[in-house]
């Protein structure tokens, strides 16, 4: 009898077409779900017959209260090798192995220049000004060229965010709790000497941190209010690390020029919620991770995780 397969949160349709299932499917039977659950009872209803789930990223979590409504699940499969979403203990202690896959930084760094660029010149503005018959040439675009780009995080999505800017030609200057003058000196950028500096001087401030419990919360209402008020805020990390509510407020009191947001506390974001109708705001549905070649890289190495797992020895192992 073959094992069964869930792939969940397969929004557009192509885990089954980005790469070659084949070499597993005389063993394993695959049904995939483009669509969210939100509801864990009806989570469990859908996913409680399969002995293997492979998920997105963080798009569903597995905490204890639904490992332990999943007796029959063996393997999950998580793409990329670090998932805050999953209950490693819970998932050892039901006897679940949890295997993950390489992950790319190149398209979140491109995603964020996607954002800044699209804030700097009002892209989205003047694309809907030729859509709609508007006006020509409305707005009066921002230079990055002897711009001040504020980094908070310099590693390996923040470096290379660095030095796209420098080749716009703008002055990088970057902070974290653990940041080393020779970390920012192996980049060629400027460390600044405390968080209060770098966003008191920025013109565009980009988070790169992994979401820890010091960095929750590490930018507030203080620290939004110290940022120039023409500056822009970008965030393709995690959206616990900004405060939330204090972001709306910013943003609805102007008292920053806008944001670039790619990240969201609630994924996807509901229909009536706020974030989808903020003036001077720019955002985008969690696409940091999303492109053509990190998805064939997740669903190949998805595969490959199954084929082991079924030999009996599991690769990429995470708990």
């Amino acid at each position: 009898m073959k094992l069964r397969c869930a792939i969940l949160d397969d929004y557009q349709n192509v885990a089954l077409k980005m790469v070659d299932w084949n070499s597993i499917s005389d063993k394993v039977e695959f049904n995939t779900f483009n669509q969210h659950f939100d509801n864990e009872d009806e989570l469990v209803s859908v996913i409680n017959k399969y002995d293997i789930i492979v998920i997105m990223r963080e798009r569903t979590s597995f905490r204890e209260s639904l490992l332990s409504r999943l007796p029959r699940l063996k393997l999950l499969v998580t793409t990329g090798m670090r998932n805050s979403s999953i209950d490693l203990d819970a998932a050892t202690s039901q006897g679940v192995i949890v295997c993950g896959t390489v992950s790319h930084i190149e398209p979140t760094s491109e995603l964020t220049w996607a954002l800044i660029l699209g804030l700097s010149r009002n892209i989205v503005h003047e694309y809907n000004a030729i859509r709609e018959n508007g006006p020509w040439q409305s707005s009066v675009g921002i230079d990055l060229y002897g711009k001040k780009l504020g980094l908070l995080g310099l590693g390996k999505i923040g470096s290379r965010v660095a030095r796209i800017g420098q080749a716009f030609g703008m002055e990088v200057v970057a902070w974290s709790q653990n940041m080393t003058k020779e970390r920012a000196d192996e980049i060629g950028v400027r460390l600044a000497a405390t968080k209060e500096e770098l966003l008191s001087i920025s013109d565009f401030v980009s988070i790169h941190l992994v979401l820890s419990e010091r960095t929750r919360g590490l930018v507030g209402e203080v620290e939004l209010k110290q940022m120039k008020a023409t500056a822009y805020l970008i965030n393709t990390s995690r959206a616990a690390i900004v405060d939330q509510e204090a972001l709306i407020e910013t943003i609805q009191n102007r008292w920053i020029a806008g944001a670039g947001i790619d990240v969201f506390e609630n994924e996807p974001l509901p229909q009536d919620d706020v974030f989808r109708s903020l003036p001077n705001i720019l955002t985008t549905p969690h696409l940091g991770y999303v492109s053509q070649r990190n998805y064939q890289t997740f669903y190949q190495q998805a595969v490959e995780d199954i084929q082991a797992f079924l030999s009996g020895m599991p690769i990429r192992k995470l708990n």
